[in-house]
């Protein structure tokens, strides 16, 4: 299996259940904001990312303009959203702080439709 379909179908099924946490359990939002003030949370929650985002990029780090290029972004947004969270907690904590209930929910509702799009890329749903 060609590794772009590959990573098209694991962030789309990954994107579309995460939505459906949330959709279904709003407080857990809350309670990943507030775990954010944990630093063994914190920690590993950074190297998850870093990790995620450092196979996503050595796999598949593909700069072409077509949907390819959706999923290395992906990987390099993990990567830094990792790297600052390790390197400089007390500055990216409040900065994803800032962010209410309500943005956030926007933001998960574009990624909902980014994984929908991914799976519809790998899985042919919709014939382009």
């Amino acid at each position: 299996m060609d590794i772009s379909i590959f990573l098209a179908k694991f962030w789309g099924w990954y994107l579309l259940i995460f939505f459906m946490i949330l959709s279904f359990n709003p407080k857990r939002i809350k309670q990943i904001f507030n775990d954010l003030h944990d630093e063994k949370f914190l920690i590993i929650s950074a190297f998850v990312a870093i990790i995620v985002g450092l196979i996503n990029i050595l796999f598949h780090n593909v700069w072409e303009p077509n949907w390819k290029l959706l999923i290395t972004v992906i990987g390099w947004s993990s990567l830094f959203i990792g790297l600052s969270l390790f390197m400089f907690p007390k500055r990216a904590v409040p900065a994803l702080q800032i962010m209410n209930i309500k943005l956030v929910q926007v933001i998960y509702t574009l990624l909902l439709f980014t994984g929908l799009f991914l799976l519809n890329i790998a899985y042919e749903i919709i014939p382009s």
